[in-house]
């Protein structure tokens, strides 16, 4: 069950990276008017803007991922202490 859990708490985390990637993206063109900066941009971008949605997206991914290790080990505890009582 724990390598089910493990599983569970890596697929939580990549869809929360893919949605929260979307959720940068769409804060950075409503904010700034522009597209976010890319590697397939035909249209060369600023290095100030480069870094800065660099930054941000950088720092929401981490974010994402320390949550989702947290919940992920919460899940793993919960149910080591429902298997003991049991």
């Amino acid at each position: 069950m724990n390598m089910l859990i493990k599983l569970m708490g890596t697929a939580i985390s990549i869809v929360a990276g893919l949605v929260g990637t979307k959720i940068v993206n769409t804060v950075w063109e409503k904010t700034t008017g522009n597209k976010p900066p890319t590697d397939k941009d035909e249209t060369p971008q600023s290095l100030r803007s480069a870094l800065t949605f660099a930054l941000i997206s950088s720092t929401v991914s981490t974010i994402i991922q320390v949550l989702a290790n947290r919940g992920t080990q919460r899940a793993i505890v919960r149910f080591q202490k429902t298997q003991d009582i049991v």
